[in-house]
């Protein structure tokens, strides 16, 4: 590499470094329901504000031997790895994307702009995976922080990177009249339960009652991802079945509204020369294109969440990784983020393992995978469909 590239990877790693020194702070408040923003850094044993030169990232740890400098309290090595992890990954996924052959579709005009949103998917991931990691939840609005970015990414993608290009290297989610159609349908039918939802005419499954004796509903932003479990209390009892029924009442109209909009506007008629036509749009058509993603991302989790908890009378998946895979799907679209399902329990398989024998359980943190399996596709992405172009093929 030239003089010119060493800086730029010196500096990538860098910049990744300090994102992960910012999702250090991430992981400890936002599920605790503190400021990310003020008041500044301060060490949790004696409260003395961390100064700009012991905080660092990587250096100071080091050079504080992992102690605060006033009061010796021990430093987790959370922060050191955090942050080793985040400027690592930054700078290996550059040199993978642009100077490897693993995604030569990278390389074109504007790939630089799906690597931004690379970056942003893998940082809201690596901090979800640490919070769940630590408390079994996964903030919801990490997952909303991707999803926005992937929508308003693929919306925008077309206008900097050739839409030909785009669609021959599947670089972002590009929606076809069939796909688009579905996903417009799914968003009238999100929209139309949300508004049940807040007429109470549907009601919202694990629900607790503020009248009810026993510990309170966790905040909504911190969805369990798994068992029914809750950090911040004993966990309540519920007809884990029952509860399912009432999901299904609410995918019902995002299923109809899917299916309808689609014999609409994929018949014969002026709808469909009219949908055709609006899908011309580079903005349009990424948008649904990633919206199309988020619906086929949350569905794989969301179908085994419910065919799961009814089999076994047990919550089988949780709600945060159902919006951890719909963010997902905005990003690396629909394809990528159903092999990133089915790659996730390779990953889970050794750690399942880990904790039936020596911890006696079975429940498992299932965020980290689905993420793994998540950086997986985008790295493999090509190798993928060129093995399995057979199930890919439009």
């Amino acid at each position: 590499m030239t003089a010119q590239e060493w800086i730029w990877c010196t500096f990538i790693f860098a910049f990744g470094c300090c994102i992960g020194s910012f999702l250090n702070v991430v992981i400890y408040r936002l599920p605790r329901e503190k400021s990310l923003v003020s008041p500044g850094s301060a060490c949790p044993g004696c409260g003395t504000p961390i100064r700009f030169y012991d905080n660092i990232p990587l250096v100071s740890w080091l050079l504080l031997r992992a102690k605060c400098r006033q009061c010796k309290t021990r430093i987790s090595a959370r922060y050191f790895i955090v942050e080793l992890l985040t400027g690592s990954v930054f700078l290996g996924l550059y040199l993978l994307l642009f100077h490897t052959a693993v995604r030569p579709g990278m390389q074109v005009e504007g790939g630089w702009f799906v690597y931004c949103l690379y970056l942003v998917l893998v940082a809201a991931f690596i901090a979800g995976s640490g919070i769940d990691l630590e408390l079994w939840i996964i903030p919801l609005s990490i997952c909303w922080l991707v999803t926005a970015a992937g929508l308003a990414g693929s919306a925008v993608g077309g206008y900097l990177i050739a839409p030909k290009l785009l669609a021959r290297y599947s670089l972002l989610p590009v929606a076809s009249p069939a796909t688009g159609a579905l996903a417009l349908g799914g968003a009238v039918g999100l929209a139309v339960s949300l508004g049940l939802l807040q007429t109470g005419l549907l009601r919202r499954s694990y629900e607790v009652s503020e009248e009810a004796d026993g510990p309170t509903e966790p905040a909504p932003e911190q969805v369990d991802s798994r068992d029914g479990a809750t950090p911040f209390g004993d966990e309540p009892e519920f007809n884990h079945r029952l509860e399912m029924v009432r999901e299904v009442a609410f995918l019902a109209p995002i299923i109809v509204g899917a299916i309808v909009t689609h014999v609409v506007l994929r018949g014969i008629g002026p709808a469909a020369t009219w949908w055709a036509g609006v899908l011309e749009y580079p903005a349009v058509a990424g948008f649904f294109g990633s919206l199309f993603g988020y619906f086929v991302g949350a569905a794989a989790i969301w179908a085994t969440r419910v065919f799961g908890t009814l089999a076994f009378g047990k919550e089988a998946m949780g709600l945060g990784d159902v919006h951890l895979m719909g963010a997902a799907g905005t990003v690396v679209g629909p394809v990528m983020v159903v092999f990133a399902f089915f790659i996730a329990p390779f990953f889970g398989l050794g750690w399942a393992l880990f904790q039936m024998f020596f911890k006696k359980t079975r429940q498992i943190p299932y965020g980290p995978f689905l993420s793994l399996a998540v950086f997986t596709v985008m790295i493999l992405h090509d190798w993928i469909l060129n093995r399995f172009a057979f199930l890919v093929a439009q």
